[in-house]
């Protein structure tokens, strides 16, 4: 039996306009698009300021997640894509305002671009849906 995959929206949906999803739900999963620091029109938040960008950016993930009934609480895993690696540490920062423990799997890779020019970094998560991460025991 296949599992249905479950397109996940916002209103308005930051995304739709260029045909992506903002992400898709596959049983007990949320995949999420990675997420850039745009408002819900799509326009680009806090030019040149990567813990504004960054913020902007985790905001959505959450906003996602939620959308499909999961949260941050939840993540089991985050890639982080940035264009200097030189703000590993505002991140660390936010990942301690924003993570409890049992933390997340995480990637955090330098790219030479992204999709916008003005992006500082752009995130992509998978998420539990409908109960805590949890540990292993």
């Amino acid at each position: 039996m296949a599992t249905e995959r479950v397109r996940v929206t916002a209103d308005p949906d930051w995304y739709e306009s260029a045909g992506i999803s903002l992400g898709i739900r596959v049983g007990d999963l949320v995949f999420t698009s990675g997420q850039a620091p745009v408002d819900e029109r799509g326009a680009t938040v806090g030019a040149g300021d990567f813990e504004a960008q960054a913020r902007r950016a985790l905001a959505n993930v959450s906003t996602v997640l939620a959308r499909a009934g999961s949260g941050l609480d939840r993540l089991v895993k985050l890639t982080v894509f940035v264009t200097d690696m030189a703000h590993q540490n505002i991140f660390a920062k936010l990942r301690a305002e924003h993570y409890a423990a049992p933390f997340p799997a995480e990637s955090f890779v330098q790219v030479a671009a992204l999709a916008d020019p003005a992006w500082l970094i752009e995130i992509e998560a998978i998420g539990v849906v409908g109960r805590s991460a949890g540990g292993v025991s």
